[in-house]
């Protein structure tokens, strides 16, 4: 356990990165959280820099034991900047998520993309149009003024939830600790900056454990598909060690999943057939935790 007489900001917790098989859909990024799943499709084709660069930091390995790190009701929710290093030991502490080098703007590349309710975006420090680099947030409203042509703004949004939004619901129901609450806050002028919006899940006289965080555990899956031998599609992807992992196609848009197989991961690289496809299909993978 820790105390602290200064600041904090929020926390969400396991995502998992999964893609579409179509040339339309975009990267699926799946935000497991301790209320259900926030499922997310990347702009992979019109914010192919501000993607990558998202996948690069998931691949890297920066985001493991991630929890976000700030939260305002009827805002945002922020994360990509803080981790726990030694999870679950006597000796866990919060440290800074390395970054690389801030990357260039894409506000104005490919389609526009306003900040409106449930879509993701990078963050940025006010007044430098090109210095995003970890840290991200998903709008719990219509901030379209994020998108104000001016250095302070031109937030770039590069996804969508498609499946989750009573996740992003359930967080706008945050209040601002006032002193007599007992279960999720948010803690506004009790910690020091950074971490001056930091929600928890509950709290106890101000002393706090990091089971109080929603964490993210974040891994890439990478799935890939390819034409079979025999006419079907071949559907590879990195696995989850030691867990199911199940592939699921949909034919329709929004999706209703069906499950094409249920496995046990590896840890290594996997493929399954589809010998059936008799129409276009999109397939996922995702993991059970």
């Amino acid at each position: 356990m820790f105390s602290f007489n200064r600041k904090i900001w929020l926390a969400l917790p396991a995502l998992v990165l999964l893609s579409f098989a179509s040339s339309q859909a975009g990267t699926l990024a799946q935000f497991r959280t301790y209320f259900g799943d926030i499922e997310v499709e990347l702009y992979d084709q019109d914010k192919p820099v501000t993607v990558q660069n998202f996948i690069h930091y998931v691949k890297s390995g920066a985001y493991q034991n991630e929890f976000a790190h700030r939260m305002i009701p009827g805002f945002v929710v922020q994360g990509g900047g803080f981790t726990i290093t030694n999870r679950d030991t006597s000796d866990a502490a919060i440290a800074a998520v390395s970054t690389f080098l801030p990357i260039p703007n894409e506000f104005g590349v490919g389609r526009r993309f306003s900040n409106v309710y449930g879509t993701i975006a990078m963050a940025k420090a006010g007044g430098d149009t090109n210095s995003a680099s970890s840290q991200w947030f998903f709008n719990l409203a219509n901030n379209t003024f994020l998108d104000a042509a001016d250095t302070n703004n031109f937030f770039v949004v590069f996804g969508h939830v498609v499946r989750g939004t009573n996740i992003l619901n359930t967080l706008n129901t945050f209040q601002v600790y006032s002193g007599s609450q007992t279960s999720n806050l948010v803690l506004h002028q009790i910690y020091s900056a950074p971490f001056d919006d930091l929600p928890l899940l509950f709290l106890k006289n101000l002393v706090l454990d990091f089971t109080n965080f929603v964490f993210m555990d974040i891994s890439l899956l990478q799935v890939q598909v390819q034409s079979a031998a025999n006419g079907g599609k071949q559907i590879s992807w990195n696995s989850a060690g030691s867990m199911t992992n199940v592939v699921e196609f949909t034919t329709n848009l929004p999706p209703l999943w069906q499950t094409l197989v249920r496995t046990n991961g590896t840890g290594g690289r996997m493929a399954v057939v589809d010998p059936l496809v008799m129409s276009e299909r999109f397939y996922r993978v995702r993991v059970e935790y």
